[in-house]
């Protein structure tokens, strides 16, 4: 079956040397040792050039080059005193363009390859540092941020960071792969994001992919740049929230969603993706039928592969991770689907393939990389990119696992998605806990730790009852924040109050409390009616104890806690980094043959 490619469709996207105007080594590298395809050249005695896969005079030698490892230094050494980089800078003159990028897991192992060979000068360090733009982690109000992860028994930390891929049509060369012309300059959406989430112990990675379309609850956001403050709104797509004043909004959504503490994100757009793309060599997919997505009406991405597995890149990488006409049924879940089947494959192409250790292709991925980024500050300089790229590289590929959080449909008719209730609940509590989610981690025993704050007599706690019965499917339950603050009364504490306001919607019973000095009340009231200290919060969002009282406890007068064992929900399937087998279902309607 003949391969794909990109070299039909157009000018393949320019990678912008780092000799720039100023000729060979103004950066710190020799343009002089390589080829235009970036491949080192060896001069023979009598002057004439050949390249290390035996173009010109004479054969490769096989003196090959040093492939990058570890050992390497980061920082280019002899140079006297290291600089810090970092900066703002997006690149030429005039007026700083405002890209935002698409995330691909590919730019974060891609570090790991490119970073450590990056010592060819001073200058090229600076200049690549120059390239990264950074953006603050979280805009969201600080009060409602989640709790930082807490040390394992060894004292490793789990790390979390959000990958985010934006559908910005900010410049000339986005809008023209990202559509229509009335879309230029509007808000970037989020139309990617995916919880990475390693391991303490760097065993295992679980990565969790929300659906674009997923209606959420974004928080007040304050942009940075311009200081103008977005108040908090409820039941909007998640895609919205970048457009509320940056990535660090985002962040700030999911952590108000999972109450995990998201340490770093890192973004790339439309524009990025090609340039990875080609920088990386191609990434295998596979299809099980020939697929053209392309409707009459002007729907589709426009991909159009043979049945089996095609190497892709540039433009066709883009259509691929774009493409929700033609896959399965035509969701933006199969989007998801097809997104986790394309980073599985690189990450594996990118730990396989050798030709990475030639060092004039590895410049053209470092520049790639650097310039395709968008991260928080933390990140935001080379040998910081470097660091976290050797940790991820701790994590073998057959425990790397992917997949969708669990949803169901809004409403029938509104292909509107929502947390599913109880399972996505739990696979955000089996990152918190750091509990892999392919079930191979060692049993972990938790037992429920008493506050060292002692609670009031039972008839001085004050407490506010809350109906949270309401799903997506089922009407809140009418009067059960009353029959429960009665069932309160009748065990002694005699200042429970019902809240009679808008039933919410709360998938398993919490009791939530503001301050450590209530922590005790609220764990005698999780006592008193047999609720799991678990499911005991700390949170901003009350004034006092608060029970809500949830879809798992509709009706009766005794609370059965969900059974919890540490098991990943079957609603959650799961993509693994070691399946080469994988393949796109193709709908039947965008066959062409």
């Amino acid at each position: 079956m003949a391969q794909s490619g990109v070299r039909g469709e157009g000018a393949r996207p320019r990678v912008r040397h780092a000799g720039g105007s100023g000729g060979a080594g103004a950066h710190g590298w020799d343009d002089s040792l390589y080829d235009e395809n970036g491949d080192p050249v060896h001069r023979v005695d009598d002057g004439s050039v050949r390249t290390a896969d035996g173009h010109g005079a004479g054969t490769a030698d096989g003196d090959g080059v040093r492939a990058a490892d570890d050992t390497m230094p980061l920082k280019p050494q002899g140079h006297g005193r290291h600089g810090g980089g970092g900066g703002r800078r997006r690149g030429g003159g005039g007026r700083p363009r405002r890209r935002r990028r698409i995330l691909r897991w590919s730019a974060i192992v891609l570090a790991v390859l490119i970073l450590g060979t990056a010592g060819a000068g001073y200058l090229y360090y600076q200049h690549l540092n120059a390239n990264i733009k950074k953006k603050d982690l979280n805009i969201g109000d600080p009060k409602d941020r989640a709790a930082k992860s807490k040390a394992n028994a060894a004292g490793q930390t789990p790390l979390n960071i959000l990958l985010i891929g934006s559908d910005a049509r900010d410049s000339t060369e986005n809008q023209k792969l990202g559509g229509a012309k009335d879309t230029f300059g509007t808000p970037a959406r989020a139309d990617v994001q995916m919880l990475l989430h390693v391991s303490a112990d760097r065993s295992n990675m679980s990565v969790v992919s929300m659906p674009r379309d997923t209606l959420v609850d974004i928080p007040k956001c304050t942009d940075p740049d311009t200081g103008k403050v977005y108040a908090a709104e409820t039941n909007v797509m998640t895609n919205d929230s970048l457009g509320r004043g940056g990535p660090g909004c985002t962040v700030a959504t999911w952590e108000k969603l999972t109450d995990i503490h998201i340490d770093h994100f890192m973004m790339v757009d439309f524009s990025g993706v090609v340039d990875m793309a080609d920088a990386i060599g191609g990434v295998p997919v596979c299809v099980d039928a020939n697929i053209y997505s392309h409707t009459s009406s002007g729907h589709g991405s426009g991909l159009k592969l043979e049945k089996g597995t095609t190497s892709i890149k540039g433009k066709q990488a883009l259509q691929w991770l774009r493409t929700r006409y033609g896959f399965e049924d035509d969701t933006d879940i199969a989007r998801t689907k097809a997104q986790h089947q394309y980073m599985n494959s690189m990450v594996r192409q990118l730990r396989e393939n050798a030709t990475l250790g030639n060092p004039g292709k590895l410049r053209k991925l470092a520049e790639t990389a650097t310039t395709a980024l968008t991260v928080d500050d933390a990140l935001g300089t080379v040998t910081k990119l470097y660091d976290l790229s050797k940790e991820l590289k701790k994590v073998p590929t057959k425990r790397i696992s992917m997949t969708t959080m669990p949803w169901e449909y809004a409403s029938p008719t509104s292909g509107r998605v929502v947390p599913k209730p109880t399972d996505a609940a739990k696979v955000w509590r089996l990152l918190r806990e750091d509990i892999a989610l392919d079930g191979k981690d060692k049993k972990k025993t938790t037992k429920d730790k008493a506050s060292s704050d002692p609670a009031a007599a039972d008839d001085a706690i004050a407490v506010q009852v809350q109906n949270g019965t309401r799903t997506s499917a089922l009407a809140p339950v009418s009067g059960r924040a009353s029959a429960v603050t009665e069932l309160l009364v009748g065990k002694g504490f005699t200042q429970a109050k019902a809240d009679t306001t808008t039933a919410t919607t709360q998938a398993t019973t919490v009791i939530r409390y503001p301050s450590a000095d209530l922590e005790g009340d609220a764990q005698r009231v999780a006592k008193s009616l047999g609720i799991p200290f678990s499911a005991v919060k700390k949170s901003t969002d009350v004034s006092g104890v608060t029970l809500v009282v949830g879809a798992d406890w509709r009706s009766g007068t005794t609370y059965t806690a969900p059974e919890d064992d540490d098991k990943t929900p079957a609603s959650a399937k799961l993509d693994k980094g070691t399946d080469t087998k994988a393949c796109m279902h193709v709908d039947p309607d965008y066959i062409w043959s």
